[in-house]
């Protein structure tokens, strides 16, 4: 009895907890593990891409938009990013604001 009431109430203050971090962020617990799902996969991709120039890219996701930082190549190392990220799943849109060195 004494154990149910202590689970009890450490299930209430989590529930409470994650319930304020929405309140934080504006984003749900759910919103948050599928931006950084996206962002791991993007950051897959381009790793998968054997381009060394392409493993410089700092990838974030926020709300299913992908923003692309960093410094490429050239113009087509910059276009090659922003379509690798396109191909993940739950991208929303692409911001690529990557630069040419």
């Amino acid at each position: 009895m004494r154990q149910s009431r202590w689970s009890m109430l450490v299930v209430g203050v989590l529930v409470i907890l994650l319930s304020g971090c929405q309140e934080l962020t504006g984003r749900t617990l759910g919103e948050t593990i599928d931006d950084g799902t996206i962002s791991a996969s993007v950051k897959s991709k381009l790793a998968h891409e054997k381009a060394a120039n392409l493993l410089r890219i700092d990838v974030n996701t926020t709300q299913g938009t992908v923003y692309l930082n960093g410094v490429v190549e050239n113009a087509e190392a910059k276009q090659r990013a922003a379509a690798l990220a396109w191909e993940v799943k739950g991208v929303k849109e692409v911001v690529n604001n990557l630069k040419l060195q």
